[in-house]
């Protein structure tokens, strides 16, 4: 299955007015962490998997990239991308993240953040973004917690007065497709383990270079809305490199 529910018109207007959709980097809770293990964009070519509205790209080409490619499948997330983009250096494919061209030794850098669970072949991304990469080019991505995504749901179990109780785990070793509300509509995402993202890096000729559970960036620690984000991981991080 090949995701597209941002091409969704009443999805995407709810997207739009996420904090991380208006404010770009800096208002995503996991960018602290994310951005520390960026590589050096000097003179590099990146391509970007999942590049929604083409922050990461923008990001690549403000700190020396020669080159960003950011694919994604949504129409209206590239046509965002388009109108905040001014670098000549980026340029933008419509096209799924599992069609992306076999181009050896062709990248520096592969991005992706907060997109893989939409993937079914978690393998076969791993196999191409390895022969796409340049000898020890890097591989960085976010996506949701196997936490956060094996029970499905992804809502608090809570008592009779709607209080979070605790995070449900459950199916945790069954990975499939799960199926949740995401901004008022059924969103599918991929399931699985800690084990099978860093196994499939390994199988494939990676080293992995750091995992990562964000928690909230400090500056929005004391905030109300952040405190259950310190109950439970709700991404990972994974960065790994061409060994």
């Amino acid at each position: 299955m090949k995701e597209n529910k941002y091409d969704n018109k009443h999805f995407f207007e709810q997207y739009r007015q996420m904090p991380r959709s208006k404010e770009g980097l800096k208002a995503a809770g996991e960018w602290h962490e994310f951005e520390k293990l960026l590589p050096d964009f000097s003179q590099k070519t990146v391509l970007d998997l999942g590049c929604g509205f083409g922050w990461h790209c923008i990001y690549a080409a403000e700190h020396g990239a020669k080159k960003v490619v950011g694919i994604d499948l949504s129409e209206r997330m590239l046509s965002e991308a388009r109108k905040k983009t001014t670098s000549p250096v980026i340029s933008y494919q419509q096209k799924a993240i599992e069609d992306i061209d076999i181009e050896p030794e062709n990248y520096d850098v592969i991005l992706s953040s907060l997109a893989l669970h939409y993937i079914h072949d978690f393998t076969t991304i791993c196999q191409k973004a390895h022969t796409n990469l340049k000898q020890n080019g890097t591989f960085l991505f976010s996506v949701e917690h196997p936490v956060f995504t094996a029970e499905g749901t992804q809502t608090w179990c809570t008592d009779e007065k709607d209080d979070h109780l605790h995070w449900p785990v459950d199916r945790y070793f069954e990975e499939s497709l799960r199926t949740t509300i995401f901004l008022g509509e059924e969103v599918q995402k991929y399931h699985r383990t800690l084990t099978t993202y860093i196994q499939t890096l390994l199988q494939n000729g990676f080293q992995i270079k750091s995992v990562i559970e964000p928690e909230p960036a400090p500056e929005l620690k004391n905030l109300p809305e952040m405190q259950d984000e310190y109950r439970r991981p709700m991404m990972l991080i994974i960065s790994a490199i061409k060994a």
